[in-house]
């Protein structure tokens, strides 16, 4: 078991790595110069010299990236040249907790309305209910969020004013004010996770519904509630949690246009605004936080699988 979880781990140090090659290098192919929006439309070509050498941009890049990776990996991320302030707190503190604040809520929404209605749509097969599980998951996947988002401004924000259409509040500091705030940002992102979550969880049921071991439950005598609920559900558990995994790139991908169609401070916002305004060390650390997000997210996917199947344990 342990030869399993350090190759997993292994494996997602190297990804970690090879995503911090390829946006260090796409990042310098990128047009247009830093430095020249740093210093404003008036500077002397010594002064752009110098601040080139501040920041090591006169250096050979591949001595640039060693240097900025051991700079990543303690914690030093650099100062933001427009904003004048450190990136470290910027990303990690103050924008990243948003945005994980946000795909918390909308995947616990997602979860919670997808898997019910998906075992209703699986239990009532071929019936109205089925029917109309179907054309909301049609409708999830095939309506975009940010169009979604503007609807649900206009109609919940504006026509009825019953829930606040921008801003942020923190849910450790007033946890009902951040749940009160992030309704509809969490709706607007969680639809097309939510409708993928009923589609499979319809899909795999239907088919654990019919297996042998659901007849000799049956036959024992168990209740309804029981067959589905346990002996069902339980053996859907492992491409439920494969799709959580694999659709959180989707999630974080969401978030960026939610953050800026209810004007959330978060790590999406972040990114456009750096990539707007040349801010490449921002735009470094965003990719990084989101692919270490989203790989630890995956490696613990990978890890939860001999938990939920023990035939996938490792022999010893």
């Amino acid at each position: 078991m342990f030869r399993f979880i350090a190759g997993k781990v292994f494996q997602t140090l190297f990804v970690l790595f090879l995503v911090s090659v390829a946006s260090f290098t796409l990042l310098k192919l990128a047009p247009g110069d830093p430095i020249e929006i740093a210093l404003g439309n008036e500077y002397s070509e010594e002064a752009h010299q110098d601040m080139l050498a501040e920041l090591g941009l006169d250096r050979p890049v591949v001595e640039q990236y060693v240097t900025w990776l051991a700079d990543f990996v303690r914690g030093d991320w650099g100062t933001s040249y427009t904003a004048r302030a450190d990136i470290f707190t910027y990303a990690f503190v103050e924008a990243l907790p948003v945005t994980l604040t946000l795909a918390v809520f909308a995947l616990g929404l997602a979860i919670l309305i997808g898997v019910p209605l998906g075992v209703l749509s699986a239990v009532k097969k071929d019936t109205l209910w089925d029917a109309g599980s179907a054309a909301f998951a049609l409708t999830g996947t095939a309506f975009p969020s940010f169009f979604l988002g503007i609807v649900l401004i206009w109609v919940f924000g504006v026509k009825f004013a019953m829930f606040p259409v921008m801003g942020f509040v923190a849910p450790w500091e007033d946890f009902w004010g951040g749940l009160y705030h992030m309704v509809l940002p969490a709706f607007t992102l969680s639809t097309y996770f939510m409708a993928m979550i009923v589609r499979l969880t319809r899909a795999n049921l239907v088919e654990a519904l019919e297996s042998p071991y659901i007849a000799a439950a049956r036959a024992r005598g168990e209740p309804g509630w029981r067959v589905v609920w346990v002996h069902g559900v339980r053996n859907i558990l492992m491409p439920l949690v494969t799709i959580i995994g694999l659709q959180l790139g989707v999630l974080l991908q969401g978030a960026v246009l939610t953050e800026t169609v209810f004007s959330l401070p978060g790590a999406g916002q972040m990114i456009t605004n750096a990539v707007l305004n040349r801010e490449y060390g921002i735009v470094q650390a965003g990719i990084m936080m989101t692919a270490t997000l989203f790989v630890l997210v995956n490696l613990a996917v990978d890890l939860a699988y001999p938990i939920l199947d023990p035939r996938l344990r490792p022999s010893r």
